[in-house]
């Protein structure tokens, strides 16, 4: 085989660094000679290469300017040149076996592209959130002369803080001592540091079906094995089922998403709650309970976590500020009940601190008023863009399609016709700029490959209306 030109493989070399975004349309790139000295190549290559970018289309000369990256010529058919892109992108190629985390990461990746419509976003719309005033709080507290002392950014947390989220569980019917509250980076963080302090490798941790891919994650991620407990989309877990279960084998840990549980958004009823936490109490079994989105309800009253019903301290409460307030700055915490110490140890063995500047601007977002309105507010648009993706999916899906009728956050779980495959309906989807939720991220096993989440957080709008149009032709397709 001939040896490729050294220019050839020079202007090769710039193709991909343009490809992959490092210069951009419109960027002028390094002058003939700079660009001979910085690679140590003679001229004549720098120019033959360049002459070989332009021929393609891909630079263009400007008069006594230099060299530009050329802009992309729009094309009438968008969706074409869309999928033009995300083919020859490696995050977006078919594989013959599906790693739940690299997809996730993937799907979350894809979001943040310019033009795509995140259908497949596990993130409120950032819009509605007054996250302008907590930075501008950060911005004062930063500046202000008074600034913290380092040891105000160790476990358990800011005390501010501290006082104001056990307030808020004081306003919804909870008495929650400050000092019960360890402050982490998320609730992610919080969901990790219970597991660990729970159960040990090797351990069988029981969890909903489907549920929120966070949760198969901290189990994957510390050598646990997920045993999956059957789901109703209106009552949550089954508790008969899980004490079958236990009544064979035995269960380290059990962890759930009581009120509106993602990806099915049921709130589970007061009666079965109990029930869960009885049992609990009954096998000795650490309850990790996970409450990201429960003041997102759309009812008339807060939900009863079940914390509510917890005597023995075997629930481990997660939380955090992230889909309710502000994700700029990821706060969460948990109330870890009995393991209280040694969730605060874990905490400052794994990320020893949380900033102390986030957590006292968001404390004093809090002192000064309106989160409830703001929520108020959001809870209003939420329930209102879950009755119109409702209303669209079933109208321009094909039959057979069913959906769920979630009680608060702000996805839509759809179960598809047999025969419509969701994870080629993802690939699809990413070629035409849109995202969806695979069911496949939701469960340690393919057993949801029909199935996928919508998020409905966005306003609505003639974008996310037609891209619901495109879905529902592919699911056609796909189907037939």
């Amino acid at each position: 085989m001939a040896a490729i030109p050294l220019y050839q493989q020079f202007a090769d070399q710039l193709a991909a660094s343009i490809h992959d975004g490092v210069l951009r349309p419109g960027e002028r790139i390094a002058s003939v000679r700079i660009a001979s000295q910085q690679h140590k190549v003679s001229v004549t290559t720098v120019v033959r290469a360049y002459e070989l970018l332009e021929s393609r289309g891909i630079i263009e000369s400007h008069p006594q300017s230099g060299y530009f990256v050329r802009e992309q010529a729009p094309t009438g058919d968008k969706p074409a040149a869309r999928r033009s892109a995300r083919q020859d992108n490696p995050a977006y190629q078919q594989s013959t076996e599906v790693d739940v985390s690299r997809l996730v990461l993937a799907t979350l990746k894809t979001i943040q592209q310019d033009g795509t419509v995140p259908l497949g976003s596990p993130y409120p719309n950032p819009a509605l959130f007054p996250s302008q005033r907590v930075t501008q709080y950060a911005g004062r507290i930063t500046r202000s002369a008074s600034h913290s002392s380092v040891f105000d950014d160790l476990p358990p947390g800011h005390p501010d803080l501290l006082r104001q989220i056990a307030r808020r569980y004081l306003e919804n019917g909870l008495k929650v001592n400050p000092e019960e509250i360890v402050v982490t980076v998320g609730a992610t963080e919080a969901i990790n540091l219970c597991l660990q302090a729970v159960a040990r490798p090797g351990d069988t941790v029981a969890v909903e079906t489907p549920t929120f891919y966070a949760m198969l994650h901290a189990i994957e991620r510390l050598g646990m094995r997920a045993l999956e407990i059957p789901t109703d989309p209106r009552r949550g877990i089954d508790v008969d089922a899980l004490e079958r279960i236990m009544a064979t084998q035995p269960v380290a840990a059990c962890m759930v998403m009581p009120n509106f549980q993602n990806p099915l958004g049921f709130q589970m009823p007061d009666g079965e709650k109990e029930r869960l936490v009885r049992l609990a109490e009954r096998r000795q079994m650490p309850l990790i309970e996970n409450a990201v989105y429960s003041e997102l309800y759309y009812g008339n009253a807060h939900p009863s976590s079940l914390k509510n019903y917890d005597r023995t301290g075997l629930v481990l409460h997660c939380s955090s500020f992230s889909k309710s307030l502000t994700s700029a700055y990821r706060i969460g915490w948990a109330m870890p009940g009995r393991y209280r110490e040694q969730v605060e140890k874990l905490k400052f063995l794994n990320t020893l601190t949380t900033p102390t500047v986030p957590q006292r601007a968001i404390a004093q977002y809090l002192t000064q008023g309106g989160y409830e309105r703001h929520l108020r507010r959001v809870r209003r648009a939420f329930a209102q863009q879950r009755d119109l993706m409702r209303h669209f999916v079933l109208r321009f899906f094909p039959a057979g399609t069913q959906v769920s009728e979630p009680e608060g956050g702000y996805v839509l779980w759809v179960e598809l016709p047999a025969g419509a495959d969701a994870m080629e309906l993802y690939r699809r989807c990413l070629a035409l700029g849109i995202t969806v939720a695979p069911g496949r991220i939701f469960a340690a096993t393919n057993r949801y490959s029909h199935f996928i989440r919508l998020n409905y957080s966005y306003p609505w709008s003639r974008e996310i209306e037609q891209a619901l149009k495109l879905v529902g032709k592919l699911v056609e397709e796909l189907a037939a």
